[in-house]
């Protein structure tokens, strides 16, 4: 069975991801992290419990060869010692002594030749050495050889009389019994670390597998509500972070099913505002088929009434089309440097034929030029809405004002009508999508309830901000905020 390329790439890559997942994972990381801390500092205490064991036995073995060597040097001089020449007794103790440490001992005269050598190997050879050169001054030496595994001491020999150096004691001893306990200590301490290590490693897996359980749980959760099958809330706290995790959870889900609440509303209310022109013209037209002799008049006044109903329909789908894609541009901002005063004055050009055949006066004043970078096609479109909706519910014979003025941050719109008002508690819907406050005239009037939303959604995305102040019967003002200088 051959493996084809296509599927050799499959595996590789699931192996790249397990390999990368494994290391990525909060478990391993915990499970690493546990291990390391508890088996490192284990072996540092190995290493520096046996290093000073051994430091302290060669210590304790080189003040003991040293204190022998002392006494040994002192039996020499009392006995006359002073032509190299060691008694019998002598022997016998350097012999003894060499058997006890299983070592070498050897004594040198003032002429730097050994003269006794419990070896009897380099008896009447010459040996210069700094240790040697500096117990002929009368400073004793010792020296640890590791490597080689012996201890090397050195001791002069005094003349009783003049106190002068007449030898060298030198005493080779063998550490083979240091380095034998610490091969047994070693072994001790490699067996107690290996059973903390499993003990360790035991604990740092079950730590893992505790301490991620509750991520898991929140994992869990998540996908239950990716997938559809709840919208519970998270109540997980384990934890300070799953806390905090459980808290941005509920309110990330709070606003999705605000959103979602939204989105069906929306649909909704899609639905019935399309719906209803569709309606009234089928009534229209079924009124029309059943009378079959019906006057050219009556089919007039019919056909003027589709076209109300269908102009209606295009005026909704168009304001759904503006809401539609300035959402989706949301982030999609031309901005340029306008004149304000400019597209102000187009837009009441274009609007006051409009105004005048519902008999409304639209007057515009200017404080200042002004010149901001903004997006002139949402800009336009927010404006246009503000005035549209003035004019719409407005009084016969009634006026619309708008201001225009500005500081070194920001310019002001201010577009104030004489119209029939909003009640305070309407105020605060009235931007919502499809929100209409005089809902018994509102189809009389033409009104979509997404003029004032495109407008808002216009003024957000300038980083601004629009406010309405409102007297029932009285009229009402629309304020925008919107920065000179654009900040993305």
């Amino acid at each position: 069975m051959s493996i084809q390329s296509g599927e050799w790439v499959t595996i590789s890559g699931v192996k790249k991801y397990i390999k990368i997942g494994i290391f990525k994972s909060l478990r391993f990381r915990i499970i690493a992290l546990i291990i390391f801390v508890g088996l490192v500092p284990g072996l540092i205490i190995r290493g520096v419990i046996l290093s000073g064991y051994e430091d302290r036995a060669v210590e304790l073995r080189t003040a003991e060869i040293q204190n022998q060597c002392a006494i040994l040097c002192d039996q020499l001089s009392s006995t006359g010692y002073s032509g190299g020449v060691a008694s019998e007794t002598i022997r016998t103790e350097l012999t003894q002594l060499t058997n006890i440490y299983n070592g070498r001992v050897m004594i040198i005269n003032d002429e730097y030749r050994i003269v006794e050598d419990t070896y009897d190997m380099d008896v009447g050879r010459t040996i210069v050495s700094g240790d040697v050169i500096r117990c002929f001054q009368k400073e004793g030496t010792s020296h640890y050889d590791g490597k080689n595994r012996y201890i090397e001491v050195t001791s002069p020999i005094l003349d009783t009389a003049s106190e002068e150096v007449i030898g060298v004691l030198l005493m080779s001893v063998s550490t083979d019994v240091i380095v034998d306990q610490l091969d047994v200590m070693s072994g001790q301490t490699w067996a107690v670390w290996a059973a903390a290590a499993l003990v360790v490693v035991l604990l740092a897996f079950l730590a893992g597998f505790l301490m991620v359980r509750p991520f898991k749980r929140i994992t869990r959760s998540i996908e239950a509500v990716t997938e559809g099958y709840e919208d519970q809330y998270l109540h997980e706290k384990a934890y300070t972070e799953t806390r905090l995790i459980s808290e941005a959870f509920n309110k990330m889900l709070g606003r999705m099913k605000v959103l979602d609440d939204s989105r069906q509303e929306f649909v909704s209310n899609v639905s019935h505002e399309l719906k209803t022109p569709l309606t009234s013209m089928k009534v229209l037209a079924d009124s029309l088929l059943i009378q079959k002799d019906a006057p050219v008049e009556l089919y007039q006044e019919f056909m003027g009434d589709l076209s109300e109903e269908i102009e209606r329909e295009n005026k909704i789908i168009n304001d759904l089309l503006s809401l539609v894609k300035m959402d989706k541009t949301a982030s999609v901002m031309n901005i340029r440097s306008e004149n304000i005063n400019e597209l102000v004055e187009q837009i009441l050009k274009r609007l006051r034929p409009i105004a005048a055949s519902r008999n409304v006066e639209v007057i515009f004043e200017s404080f200042r030029p002004v010149t901001a970078e903004v997006d002139e096609m949402k800009l336009s479109l927010a404006i246009s809405n503000l005035v549209e909706n003035a004019i719409k519910y407005n009084k016969e014979s009634g006026w619309i004002h708008v201001t225009l003025n500005a500081d070194h941050k920001f310019f002001y719109l201010e577009v104030a009508d004489s119209g029939i008002g909003i009640p305070q508690e309407e105020t605060e819907h009235i931007f919502e999508r499809f929100y209409r406050v005089d809902k018994s005239h509102s189809r009389e009037i033409g009104g979509t309830g997404l003029g004032l939303s495109i407008a808002r959604s216009a003024v957000v995305m300038h980083r601004g901000a629009i406010k309405v102040f409102s007297q029932p019967g009285e009229g009402t003002t629309f304020t925008v905020r919107i920065p000179l200088t654009y900040v993305a």
